[in-house]
């Protein structure tokens, strides 16, 4: 089994803004699958389907960004031997960019350093660039609307094709 857990805030003010990059794709990759988001538990709102034959529960947690690690501590507890897959904004890499990485530290994410102290580093995530650059106000930046969502668009349904080889193991 693999656990997508893409990570956001709820609420109309959130939409679409920089922080909410693991909802959005999170949504976009049930879309492709055929899941749809019609169960709450494990403090998230989850859906249920398959790739490649094998079986994917995608998560979007219900306990803001900076509790994160609330959802996904039950999701591990409850799926002890799932892969698990974050899917996370990065202000630390450049916008447009989409990285893998199979484990590592938090950096400067606050919904990634929830996860980290609740299940440890050993999760992946799928990062999908806003920045590069410093800003004045970080907790402005990544609450603010996506500005150029033409580009962010393009990079969700690419990061969707990666998320997918990713799973399958397929390059």
């Amino acid at each position: 089994m693999v656990i997508i857990v893409g990570l956001g805030n709820f609420g109309k003010q959130y939409d679409w803004t920089y922080h909410n990059l693991g909802f959005i794709l999170a949504d976009r990759f049930a879309e492709k699958i055929g899941a749809s988001f019609d169960n709450e538990k494990y403090k998230a709102l989850v859906a249920e389907g398959t790739v490649d034959g094998q079986k994917v529960l995608i998560a979007k947690p219900l306990t803001y960004m900076n509790n994160s690690g609330q959802s996904v501590a039950l999701l591990r507890r409850k799926f002890a031997d799932a892969r698990i897959i974050v899917l996370v904004d990065d202000v630390d890499i450049p916008a447009g960019t989409v990285r893998y990485r199979e484990s590592g530290s938090s950096g400067t994410h606050n919904g990634l350093r929830s996860i980290v102290s609740f299940v440890g580093e050993n999760f992946e995530r799928l990062r999908i660039g806003t920045g590069g650059q410093k800003y004045d106000d970080l907790a402005d930046f990544v609450l603010s609307k996506i500005e150029d969502k033409q580009l962010f668009n393009k990079v969700i349904d690419d990061a969707v094709d990666k998320l997918e080889k990713i799973i399958t193991k397929k390059d």
